[in-house]
């Protein structure tokens, strides 16, 4: 028994000492226009980026197609906003701040180098955004000592219940890979009825919290969806392959390969600043 344990640990030690850090070759692909586009009715929220793609060890800053043409069209009215694109920002903005209009279908399309990329949503109504409490908890095992928000509300639809949630601390967006907040109604309507609490998000006294609760249609929230997987993906054995989430936006005539993702969503907000009484 003694030489069998023996054995195994020094299979495991060997192991362990063969460990290299592996570069993989991998091949450059073409590159291609990458859209990632915001549709809603917050003018502040509302923004179209038009960036080339980079290879995966590609260090360089993201290329900016300034010179595209944006505009997104009511498919009910025929209105056609055009977007301007606002050097400072790095995006293009629609004119005269206009937003979109609940219950109606919209059509993007990006020119440029003579290709016309286009995607489609429907602006769905929003769902029912109460109230915004919080909560001091102290240290417990994997839940760390700080005030806690639960978000009160009311989902009345059966259908098309794709939604995400962002948090805004401190006018900073919280963007790593586990603040994607997304959920559907796979179990249910009733989250927001008795609470849903923001348990991963530990605030402190004196925190800014505002949440922006988006009602989003099912291709972008699959886009969403895969993005986050791929964050998770930390290229181990028993990973799947990393690959880009699947687009919702195409090329009018079938030809070439883009990239990105359409959003159009209401937008509820409701901001908090936590102090020591709870609330």
């Amino acid at each position: 028994m003694k030489k069998y344990l023996y054995l195994n640990l020094f299979i495991l030690l060997a192991l362990f000492s063969c460990q290299e850090e592996v570069h993989l070759e991998l091949k450059n692909m073409e590159k291609i226009p990458v859209i990632e586009a915001i549709w809603t009715n917050r003018s502040s929220v509302n923004k179209v980026s038009v960036t080339y793609s980079r290879d995966f060890y590609d260090t360089l800053s993201n290329e900016i197609l300034s010179e595209a043409d944006v505009s997104i069209t009511n498919l009910q009215s025929g209105n056609r906003i055009e977007f301007m694109y606002v050097d400072d920002l790095g995006h293009f903005l629609p004119l005269n701040n206009q937003v979109a209009e609940i219950g109606s279908k919209y059509r993007l399309e990006v020119k440029y180098d003579g290709q016309v990329y286009f995607s489609e949503g429907e602006m769905l109504a929003p769902p029912v955004l109460d109230s915004v409490t919080y909560a001091f908890s102290e240290e417990q095992f994997f839940r760390d000592e700080g005030y806690y928000v639960t978000v009160y509300g009311k989902i009345p639809f059966d259908r098309d219940n794709y939604y995400r949630v962002k948090i805004i601390r401190n006018d900073t967006l919280l963007n790593r890979r586990s603040d994607y907040l997304l959920f559907d109604d796979s179990f249910g309507t009733s989250i927001l009825d008795n609470g849903f609490e923001l348990g991963g998000f530990a605030f402190e006294k004196n925190d800014k919290v505002k949440l922006e609760l988006y009602r989003l249609n099912q291709a972008p929230y699959n886009y969403l969806n895969q993005l986050v997987n791929l964050l998770f993906n930390d290229g181990g054995l028993f990973s799947p392959p990393p690959q880009n989430p699947t687009t919702n936006i195409y090329v009018e005539n079938g030809n070439g390969r883009v990239g990105g993702y359409f959003v159009t969503s209401p937008v509820l907000s409701e901001t908090i600043k936590i102090s020591d009484e709870e609330k």
